[in-house]
């Protein structure tokens, strides 16, 4: 029997086609989904000028060789820096992601789709800077956020129904993927050019979850989706000089993604790509926690308040008991010793004892300063979850998207509080109204630019 392959070059992968044909063809009417990108980007910008007060993070900025500039370069914001688009992208998206405090989707894979804007911001001001100088007219602020809300839609909707988590695959992938096609877009790419740049995506060797989880959790999570989208500019700016694609990227034999990367089974999909995750996008407005534990660290808040009035501390708690959902058990359920502020900011035990003990949770306090308080491994010591179904099938009901946690407390004089349950974060879309002015863009912006702050506060009243 031969062993011999047909060498016969097939069509492009009907994923990959759905995804050209979706960003170069859809438009988009709907107002939510315009209002909501308009909100994002502010949110967004706010978590990228609120890490640059972090030296881990500012340590990683500014060109790959010191000292070079690029004449109409892409600037980072908040920064002097000048670069090529490809750096800029690296730069930008680092920022956003460095707190853990950008927009989040939950579904099957986890994410966070404003990371696509470390590629998206930086071609949209390197084309501008670069039109403008030849004196031609810049892009659009509409143009911006169509090419968000379409990068959302890409990374939203393939994360529905497939989870990359469960083969050891980390979800800045997505990113890479839904930034490859939206940049390729931007800079005018043909058809053929975008689909060779998407199947580029695929074909790359893919970033795996080994840091964000015991034992290994560490600060690349922090840079990993700038990673993710850079290498996108980097890979439409090849796919524009005409570098080819390959077709069966995800389908092929022994060699496709599907094969390899995904124990041989296809994506299914929920919806057509259309503008569903931005309307429907979480944002991160009341605390720099992984998304999972947000509803957590909210209840613990409440109970300390009532603490504070029944005149308890965290030194007569007995028990603290969250029931939750599994995704949270799978992800920030942690025991034994957390290493450093990567490792902190993903175990739910940290992110309730310091509320219940501090009567707050910053991105200061996943630093060692606070950590090495021992009061909070003594409580963490006390917290037990387990996971409600009811919850698990609330997170995953596409009407619902719930993120439930609910706290129970008991005391050493054999007392208890009353469970505190939280099922849906300040920032969903059912409590969009909560919290538009408390996003991270007007803290960041009270401090790095006053006069911006005063002129967007007035306006939004």
């Amino acid at each position: 029997m031969s062993t011999q392959e047909l060498n016969i070059r097939p069509e492009f992968d009907r994923e990959i086609v759905d995804i050209v044909d979706y960003v170069m063809n859809y438009e988009i009417t709907s107002k939510v989904a315009y209002d909501t990108a308009h909100y994002c980007l502010l949110d967004t910008l706010g978590c990228g000028l609120e890490a640059l007060e972090y030296p881990a993070c500012k340590k990683l900025l500014g060109p790959i060789v010191p000292g070079t500039v690029v004449p109409n370069g892409a600037r980072v914001p908040g920064t002097q820096f000048q670069l090529d688009p490809v750096q800029s992208a690296f730069n930008i998206g680092a920022m956003i992601r460095w707190l853990d405090f950008n927009d989040t989707w939950l579904a099957a894979e986890w994410g966070h789709p404003s990371d696509n804007l470390g590629g998206i911001l930086a071609i949209a001001d390197w084309l501008s800077r670069n039109a403008v100088a030849a004196g031609k007219a810049p892009l659009t602020m509409k143009q911006v956020l169509s090419g968000m809300i379409k990068a959302h839609e890409i990374q939203g909707c393939i994360a529905l129904e497939n989870a990359f988590n469960r083969v050891g695959l980390d979800h800045v992938l997505l990113v890479k993927v839904a930034s490859t096609a939206v940049v390729a877009e931007m800079l005018g790419l043909t058809r053929d050019e975008i689909l060779n740049a998407v199947s580029l995506a695929w074909v790359d060797g893919q970033s795996l979850r080994t840091y964000r989880h015991a034992p290994n959790t560490g600060t690349r999570k922090s840079w990993a989706a700038g990673d993710a989208t850079s290498r996108a500019v980097r890979l439409a700016l090849m796919a524009k000089t005409g570098e080819m694609g390959y077709p069966s990227a995800l389908t092929a034999k022994t060699w496709g993604f599907y094969d390899i990367s995904f124990k041989g089974e296809t994506f299914r999909f929920q919806r057509p790509y259309g503008s569903y995750v931005m309307e429907n996008v979480l944002f991160k407005i009341s605390f720099p926690a992984e998304f999972h534990s947000q509803t957590a660290v909210e209840a613990a808040m409440t109970l300390y308040e009532q603490m504070q009035a029944a005149g308890k501390t965290a030194a007569d708690i007995e028990k603290v008991t969250i029931r939750t959902h599994e995704a949270c058990l799978r992800i920030i359920d942690k025991k034994g010793p957390l290493n450093n502020p990567a490792d902190r900011d993903h175990c739910i035990q940290y992110m309730v004892a310091v509320p219940l003990l501090f009567g707050r949770l910053t991105a200061a306090d996943y630093e060692d300063e606070v950590a090495q308080d021992k009061r909070i491994d003594a409580l963490r010591e006390k917290i037990v979850c387990y996971e409600d179904p009811a919850f698990t099938a609330d997170y995953h009901d596409p009407e619902k998207r719930a993120i439930g946690n609910a706290i129970t407390v008991e005391f050493t004089d054999g007392s208890r509080f009353g469970e505190v349950v939280v099922e849906y974060p300040i920032g969903h879309a059912r409590r969009r109204a909560d919290g538009i002015l408390g996003s991270t863009v007007f803290r960041s912006l009270s401090k790095t630019a006053p006069t911006v702050f005063r002129s967007l506060s007035k306006n939004l009243k």
